[in-house]
């Protein structure tokens, strides 16, 4: 029923937020005989303030056309490498008529971008993704929103995430270096342990960054959460049915409205100031603060749904049962053991004031793969940074980059023997 009244919100809103496109319009436009009146400029700021409140965000694009190798520009070009019904991976292919930007991107490492399947879309990662395309072949994986996959496509549980990312690293090929942001460094641990253990081959490196690896350490109050309700409680609280007006109509889902809801629950403030400030950069006539603001709430706001059985499996396996950590963990009736991962090296990175994965979650993954060698497992902890900081803005293009940047130059060769324990 609470997806029903979202949608008749949703509905309702829709008019007064063109509406209130519009007037913003009327009193801000040259000609306008309504701009030059007094106050235009500050009734203009209050109605586009008022549009983008009352708006729909829908999902944004990439929008990644060039990127620069070695000082030479090159075109940028998205195209789906494989298509499954809850996920597309994504393939940034880069074209370029210069020989030597040419000869380069040919010897250049190969990334797999692992993206999270919670609350977001992939686009989240944006900035991730344009600062490795000056020095890597990029891939990503682009979650589908579940209300936009017909209920006869079947569910989708936590074991068919890492299958997804098990059949990615094959496609590519064993010389791929995975990242792993924020949800995905679980399954993604599990999916090259499967492979381990299955004598496959394993990507050369795996970059975690700022995710649940053992959820005891430091819990945040998203972790409280799932840790201190119990699994009848989310299924019975949280779950919802897609309503009629989309094709995955009647499938289970944990909203994306309800994700995000609680995200801003946990800084109202921040938000509350942003958007009075984005009011004063308008009456200012600050358009490139405005701007920036804009692009920031039009990711931020934009969500898309999970499937329900892959919500209450994660919900279970990783903050209830803690199930990776204590060695509990079956996919598909095969057990996860990191400890038989022996030729990958593993990067690991936290930031200072992550209040989404506590310090030390993500670092917990060292001590489960065991069968690295030390001389291959590194940790950066990125000083002042947030959750969204270690892979998005300054701190990443600054600091987190040419970490992850000079740790998969390193490792991008076989693993020499030895390394195999």
């Amino acid at each position: 029923m609470l997806y029903h009244l979202y949608e008749t919100q949703r509905a309702l809103m829709a008019p007064f937020a063109e509406f209130a496109a519009a007037t913003a319009k009327l009193y801000d436009h040259p000609l306008s005989p309504f701009a030059h009146t007094p106050m235009a400029q500050r009734v203009s700021a209050g109605f586009d303030l008022l549009h983008r409140l009352a708006k729909e965000y829908e999902k944004p694009e990439f929008g990644i056309t060039s990127a620069t190798v070695d000082g030479v520009a090159v075109a940028v070009q998205e195209q789906v490498a494989l298509a499954r019904p809850f996920c597309r991976l994504l393939r940034f292919k880069r074209f370029s008529d210069d020989p030597h930007a040419l000869a380069r991107m040919k010897t250049q490492p190969t990334v797999l971008v692992v993206a999270p399947l919670s609350d977001h879309h992939s686009t989240l990662l944006r900035d991730t993704v344009t600062s490795l395309l000056h020095d890597h072949k990029v891939f990503i994986t682009d979650w589908t929103d579940a209300r936009m996959v017909p209920a006869d496509e079947g569910p989708f549980h936590l074991a068919d995430y890492v299958a997804y990312v098990q059949d990615f690293i094959r496609l590519i090929g064993p010389n791929v270096h995975v990242i792993s942001v924020c949800q995905p460094t679980v399954p993604v641990l599990a999916a090259v342990s499967l492979l381990a253990s299955g004598g496959e081959a394993t990507p050369r490196t795996m970059t975690m960054m700022g995710g649940p690896i053992d959820a005891r350490r430091s819990p945040t109050a998203v972790n409280n959460l799932a840790m201190n309700k119990s699994h009848a409680w989310f299924e019975a609280n949280v779950i919802y049915r897609v309503p009629s007006n989309y094709p995955g109509a009647g499938r289970a889902v944990y909203p994306g409205f309800l994700q995000h809801s609680g995200f801003v629950a946990m800084n109202p403030d921040r938000h509350v100031s942003s958007h009075y400030d984005y009011f004063l950069d308008l009456v200012r006539g600050d358009e490139d603060s405005a701007d920036a603001h804009r692009k920031f709430y039009d990711e931020y706001n934009a969500v898309l749904d999970m499937p329900a059985e892959y919500y209450l499996d994660t919900i279970k396996t990783v903050f209830q049962d803690f199930a990776l950590v204590n060695g509990t963990w079956d996919v598909h009736g095969q057990r996860v053991r990191p400890q038989d991962i022996t030729t990958t090296a593993l990067l690991t990175v936290e930031g200072q004031l992550d209040d989404i994965s506590g310090a030390g979650q993500t670092r917990a993954a060292h001590d489960l793969c065991s069968g690295i060698p030390r001389t291959r497992q590194f940790h950066y902890d990125v000083e002042g940074a947030g959750h969204y900081g270690i892979f998005s803005g300054r701190r990443w293009r600054e600091k987190v980059y040419p970490e992850v940047r000079g740790f998969i130059a390193r490792f991008d060769k076989p693993a020499p023997r030895a390394a195999a324990r």
